[in-house]
């Protein structure tokens, strides 16, 4: 199973970015502008499911798995992939914030194509929340 690690510092509070992240629904202009156009939370019973548009036009629908305040992570699966576990954790660091988003795939090739997009989103969540854009 691919297991991919990517970390960046933002400039911002942790605190900040924590409560974008945890608002499962509002990706696309609360956390990551730019990267994800639109983020709708479908209808239904049992765990949230959002359904994300990324700016390249895929459509991907994510269970929401946990949402974790004291620890700032959150957790979701995509429901195509055979296996799918992301992890977003906000830390504190001195002088901001340092994210982490791991995500562990099957199949393995997939992480070719999922670890570029896994890095380019967090650098425009940095980009978003420094005001660099």
């Amino acid at each position: 199973m691919a297991s991919i690690h990517h970390q960046i510092f933002i400039a911002a509070n942790p605190d900040a970015i924590w409560n974008a992240a945890r608002d499962v629904g509002r990706l696309h202009d609360r956390l990551v502008p730019g990267f994800v156009t639109a983020t709708e939370m479908l209808p239904g019973d049992g765990a949230p499911v959002r359904r994300v548009t990324f700016v390249n036009g895929r459509v991907v629908d994510e269970t929401i798995v946990s949402i974790d305040d004291a620890a700032r992570r959150i957790v979701w699966a995509i429901k195509e992939f055979e296996h799918h576990n992301g992890a977003l954790t906000v830390a504190a660091a001195a002088g901001g914030a340092q994210v982490t988003w791991i995500a562990d795939l099957l199949p393995d090739a997939l992480s070719e194509q999922v670890s570029p997009a896994m890095a380019h989103g967090l650098a425009m969540m940095k980009a978003h929340f420094e005001g660099s854009r």
